[in-house]
């Protein structure tokens, strides 16, 4: 175990904008792979110098760590006189890392897409478009096949077309909730908002890119994880801020270098030698893959992130458990990982079949008998027949 004999670590990317007119930026892509579809964003000019913001990609940033060659047109480019469209159109074509003669194009600012709007129809390398609007403004017009982001409650029926798709966000805040820079910000929904976009763009019909092999991504990632027990090539199969989230333990890291602390002394190396993860089920997304699969191991040593401070059993754990990896480009971006603790906790024996029940007034005190499972649950999720279902119905109270 450990780094030797591993192929050499992917260097990380070091995000770089080029100037290529006024308000006018290049970004090549910050994948592994190096190349891939074009694409122009379109921004305020807030988001103009800094990557990122607590830990959270400025939208250039995400884009090329998706794989895309990017070509940021801030709201200041309208203001010239010249062809803002001409310029990213020819920034992208000349730039040696675009995979593919078509391009797309993002607007985050709904100002700067109606500045350029009536120009797509010169430019017909330019298929397909997302456009972050609100619903009060109406679907804003669009000479190409569009998804459009609506902020607020629409009171008329979305299309859902091949050339129009829309979708309303009820509870965001602006028509800015995409925008990290913004104080109307929302991580959730931007998430969502960005799996649409890449379902959008990976189209044959549209950029028809890029494709990655998610699966690959996250089996190497887990290969350094669990059974060279690397930490740093474990961080090398991540973009430059990641984070995991233990969700019942509230275990992990925000960010590289609290990951890369979390990794070094509180799992890789926390783990016991016998672990196995035994998958169940693997569904594989547009930029996700979500795992159904059984943790297995003998606690014969405190194991932080998933019993903190608890001393060794020696315990054969089996627990089900699910992650949800967010895949970014060719790079893992997040994972969040839940279980039920209170199985964990049956199955080392610290948890009683039964426990005192408080809610009543009762002459005589009153036991709860606790609807929790011990190893019967990875039984149950491996073979749906192997434990009867339904007995806890028959569970009752009991009175000491």
């Amino acid at each position: 175990m450990g780094d030797a004999g591993l192929p050499p670590l992917p260097s990380l990317p070091v995000p770089k904008l080029s100037n290529v007119g006024p308000g006018i930026y290049l970004l090549e892509p910050l994948s592994r792979r190096g190349y891939g579809p074009p694409l122009i964003v379109l921004t305020s000019d807030d988001e103009s110098n800094s990557m990122t913001k607590n830990y959270v990609p400025t939208s250039v940033m995400k884009w090329a760590e998706e794989g895309f060659v990017i070509v940021q047109v801030q709201a200041s480019a309208t203001k010239s006189t010249d062809s803002i469209l001409q310029n990213a159109v020819g920034a992208l074509q000349r730039c040696d890392k675009s995979e593919t003669k078509k391009i797309g194009i993002v607007a985050y600012d709904v100002l700067v897409w109606n500045a350029i709007r009536s120009s797509l129809v010169s430019f017909p390398e330019i298929v397909g478009a997302v456009i972050y609007s609100d619903v009060d403004q109406g679907l804003q017009p669009s000479p190409i096949p569009c998804v459009q982001h609506l902020h607020g409650k629409a009171r008329f029926k979305l299309p859902r077309t091949p050339d129009l798709t829309a979708y309303e966000y009820p509870t965001s805040k602006s028509q800015q909730f995409a925008t990290p820079v913004s104080p109307d910000f929302d991580y959730a929904l931007e998430a969502v908002s960005h799996t649409r976009n890449l379902t959008f763009f990976k189209r044959p019909d549209v950029l028809a890119g890029p494709i990655f092999d998610l699966e690959k991504i996250w089996d190497e990632h887990t290969y350094y994880e669990f059974e060279n027990r690397s930490v740093a090539h474990t961080m090398a199969t991540m973009v430059q801020e990641p984070y995991v989230n233990h969700v019942p333990t509230l275990t992990g890291g925000i960010g590289r270098e609290e990951l890369t602390d979390f990794y070094t002394n509180h799992f890789i190396f926390s783990n016991p030698e016998d672990v196995e993860l035994e998958l169940i089920s693997r569904t594989v997304g547009i930029d996700r893959v979500v795992d159904e699969f059984i943790f297995k191991c003998t606690h014969n040593r405190t194991i932080d992130w998933l019993l903190p401070t608890v001393p060794p059993t020696n315990v054969y754990l089996e627990i089900p458990m699910m992650a949800i990896v967010n895949i970014r480009g060719d790079r893992l971006y997040h994972e969040h990982i839940s279980w039920d603790q209170a199985t964990v906790l049956r199955q080392i024996g610290v948890l009683p079949e039964y426990l005192p029940w408080k809610q009543t007034v009762s002459e005589a005190p009153l036991e709860i008998q606790i609807p929790v499972a011990g190893k019967e649950t990875a039984m149950k999720m491996r073979e749906k027949s192997s434990v009867p279902s339904n007995a806890m119905f028959a569970f009752e109270m009991r009175q000491l």
